[in-house]
């Protein structure tokens, strides 16, 4: 890359923003094309679904300001998600009148950090919204307490903004419900048991109200559309029921029946539908959620030998925290001092709690099941395992698969398509009114009034084209399907950071492995001890470990680590020198230690030629054998390996079984290599291959096989990542941040690769059942409206239910199985 490009890059910002108004996929279209337009702005994605827009842009070219403005421009409102933003409520006692909420909220906006504040003097509560890396809670108490007031009650408080649009779906839909009952009431009335003066100018005023007044929302987006030349959903809907609504005005002077009762039910039915689908959609967005909420509030801090409970928001790294059984840990951290073992399951997936001690990673909100932990706080805030998987499941949201920008093209037209079958719908009732009846009768079905005239019929099939076609149905099929893929994804450990990764995957013929830390464990273990000459294992083992305890090499390190987890006291060594190349010598309780190669032994006279067959077994076997002799004579054998992880073997055995090929891309020399590929069955070896040649290596295998996945640590291995189709990370705990990477597996086994496969498999045949529904859908729907076959009404009530039945679809995806069929 050249150096402006570099420049350039390095200045590009990331945002999301909080876009209301969508109504439908059309109008998330029109954002994106606004924003896509702009100068300045390298990249922008709309998701309808989850009502975010997720923004790069170039701040040297464009300001924010600028980009919220094109939003506005298109007739939507965006507001900025800060990450750093909190929002807290405190219910205050003490003010006695508006000057004293006006004393109160000045004092509050002239603290750095406060970013809005508003005091209510009615309800005398204050509400604040603040970066809590600049700004307190205690702080913001002691602010009111020095104005002289009291602090009655704290409550943090994130507003559901999904709870809040369900309710404010279900207040319309009463509404419009109180209204419409009656006015069908008044109908069956009128035309069974008695007729009711003054009945059309009645039902007219009673259907003011649901199809104009709590319609609003809807009328303003459609006009909003309509000025824009991009008509949506809410432009079907506004046709659907202000035009029957206005020529019922007819009926006063002309024989052709009432058409408020349709145009007040159009309208009702479709706030039905929008609440359902507001409470399905939040359904979809539930394992986020839950994520949100398990969330520890309250830290317990050693401060001066003495324990402090603070809020959440006031931790600072450094902190030494306080865990009892039971308890969540509050943050990331290290312990520091305890053992007990902890519950990662909502992190991991895996349900078995692991062991964790002094030195040891524990991840935020984690529960603690046994002992007392005093962890050191090493991540707060944004840096946490949490924040870091809700900002990766919120990536994937806001991203596009291939299949869903081939059908957003698709839905840019399906409106005015609609619009134009509707003006088609209507002309040919009006020119063929004979080949329409003729059909109405040979159907012969309940609602479709063959008796009635030839404009009214015509009216009815025009409404009913236009109510009963559904775009948000399509617009719905595969952001629904990526939110719940994804949150069932963060609940297994597999984080999806692309969501185009989903679709990719699953066509993936061969996955590439990296050996060292992602088959194997990364670390090496003592896995042989031979012992000669009269001298133990635990001989062996304690001179090995004594003489290494002074040598920095990682086998020497293996070799203390298995003599100390054997229990052994160790000696240190007098006398230690390292020989470049052959190992190491020094003196262990008076006598002289040997540890190394055959070269070490033979400038040594020590005899090892009887003992040639175990070391090349053990060479065969990818293990380092070392030599140990001691005063001259031959005491052993030790081996050191990187050791396969416990599932390497079982899980590389499934992906085979699926069909997809894999391979493995080491540095290690050829025999090694082969040597680890036998024991997992792996098919195909690239071994000597440096760090720099594995990107060529994945390039050879695209060429071979087209779509490649590639394993790794997602350090050494970033560039492979970045050019594989999809890149798989390997991370453990905490470190989840690999920015190379499409997917991140958060346990450090491989059996979260098969996760991640199902998982896709899983996510694309709801996607598939989506779209197939949302089409099949509307390729009937439709041209039985145009027939007159189905009324306005069930055409409403369809439409609705169609969109719910996508967002449904996709919620079942919760229940899918993406664990491994040996983990079953």
């Amino acid at each position: 890359m050249s150096s402006t490009g570099q420049i350039k890059s390095d200045q590009i910002k990331k945002i999301t923003l909080k876009v209301s108004g969508m109504t439908c996929t059309s109008c998330s279209q029109r954002v994106e094309k606004a924003l896509q337009q702009k100068e300045g702005i390298e990249s922008a994605q709309v998701n309808f679904a989850v009502e975010k827009a997720y923004i790069e842009y170039n701040p040297t070219e464009i300001e924010l300001e600028q980009v919220l403005g094109l939003i506005d421009q298109a007739g939507y409102k965006a507001e900025l998600m800060d990450a750093q933003q909190k929002k807290l409520s405190l219910q205050l006692a003490g003010m006695t009148c508006t000057a004293c909420a006006q004393r109160v909220e000045k004092s509050l906006n002239q603290l750095a950090g406060a970013k809005e504040v508003n005091v209510n003097f009615t309800m005398e509560k204050a509400t604040i919204k603040y970066d809590p890396s600049q700004l307190k809670i205690e702080e913001i108490k002691k602010t009111i307490e020095e104005a002289g007031y009291e602090v009655v009650d704290q409550e943090r408080e994130e507003v559901d903004q999904e709870q809040k649009k369900v309710d404010q779906a279900f207040k319309k839909m009463v509404s419009a419900l109180s209204f419409a009952i009656p006015i069908k009431i008044l109908m069956l009335v009128h035309m069974f048991i008695i007729e009711i003066p003054y009945y059309f100018t009645i039902i007219t005023i009673l259907g003011f109200a649901p199809i104009v007044i709590v319609g609003w929302e809807t009328h303003k987006a459609s006009f909003k559309a309509f000025k824009n030349l991009s008509p949506n959903m809410d432009t079907l809907v506004t046709l659907g029921s202000i035009i029957p609504y206005i020529l019922n005005f007819l009926a006063f002077w002309l024989p052709m029946g009432s058409f408020v009762e349709m145009a007040a039910w159009i309208m009702t039915l479709h706030l039905v539908g929008r609440y359902l689908e507001a409470k399905a959609k939040g359904k979809a967005s539930e394992a986020i959620k839950k994520l949100l909420e398990m969330e520890a509030k309250e830290a317990r801090i050693i401060v001066d030998g003495t324990e402090k409970e603070i809020p959440i928001e006031e931790l600072q790294e450094g902190d030494i925290m306080l865990i009892k059984p039971g308890e969540k840990i509050p943050t990331d951290g290290v312990v520091v001092d305890g053992q007990s073992t902890v519950d990662e399951s909502m992190a991991t997936g895996e349900s078995l709690p692991v062991e964790r001690k002094e030195g040891d990673e524990v991840i935020g909100s984690t529960i603690n099941k046994q002992g007392m932990l005093k962890v050191k706080a090493t991540k707060v805030g944004k840096d946490t395992f949490f924040s870091q998987v809700i900002k990766m499941v919120e990536e994937c949201q806001g991203s596009k698969v291939p299949i869903q920008e081939f059908a957003d093209r698709i839905t840019g037209y399906f409106v005015p398509g609609v619009l134009v079958l509707a003006t088609l719908a209507f002309i040919s009732w009006m020119v063929f009114p004979e080949f329409h009846r003729g059909v109405l009768v040979i159907f012969n079905l309940p609602w479709t009034f063959p008796d009635l005239s030839t404009l009214a019929l015509a009216i009815l099939a025009t409404i009913s084209v236009l109510v009963i076609s559904c775009p948000c149905a399509l617009g719905l099929a595969t952001p629904t399907a990526i939110m719940v893929g994804s949150g069932l994804g963060a609940q297994n450990g597999v984080l999806i950071r692309k969501g185009e990764a989903i679709q990719t995957i699953k066509d993936t013929k061969i996955i590439a492995f990296d050996k060292t830390g992602t088959i194997t464990k990364g670390t090496p273990e003592v896995t042989d001890i031979l012992n000669f000459n009269d001298y133990s294992q635990q001989d062996v083992l304690f001179y090995a470990g004594s003489i290494e305890l002074a040598s920095e090499h990682p086998l020497g390190q293996a070799i203390v680590e298995g003599a100390k987890a054997e229990g052994l006291e160790l000696q240190e060594a007098t006398e230690f020198s390292s020989i470049t190349g052959k190992g190491v010598r020094g003196l262990v309780a008076d006598q002289e230690v040997l540890i190394g190669n055959r070269r070490l032994m033979d400038e040594n006279n020590i005899e090892h030629a009887d003992h040639q067959s175990e070391l090349e077994r053990l060479e065969k076997e990818a293990k380092t054998a070392m030599l140990l002799a001691v005063d001259g004579k031959l005491a052993g054998i030790i081996a050191v390996a990187d050791t396969i992880k416990e599932d390497s073997i079982q899980a590389i055995a499934e992906i085979e079984k699926m069909g997809i090929k894999t391979a493995m891309i080491t540095g290690d020399n050829q025999r090694t290599a082969e040597a680890i590929a036998d024991k997992v069955c792996i098919s195909r070896v690239l071994a000597e291959v440096l760090p720099e040649g594995k990107v060529d290596e994945v390039e050879q295998l695209q060429l071979e096989y087209d779509t490649v996945a590639m394993v790794g640590d997602g350090i050494n291995d970033a560039p492979a990542l970045k050019q594989a189709n999809v890149g798989i990370a390997i991370g453990t705990g905490t470190d989840i941040a690999i920015e190379a990477a499409d997917i991140t597996l958060v346990r450090g086994d491989l059996s979260a690769v098969i996760s991640g496969i199902k998982l896709s498999n899983a996510t694309f045949k709801k996607i598939k059942q989506n779209y197939f529904w949302a089409w099949f859908y509307n390729a009937l729907a439709i041209p039985a409206a145009f027939m007159g076959l189905i009324h306005p009404m069930i055409g409403a009530a369809a439409m609705a239910t169609s969109s719910i039945n996508v967002v449904l679809n996709s919620t079942r995806l919760k229940k899918a199985n993406i664990k491994p069929s040996y983990r079953k």
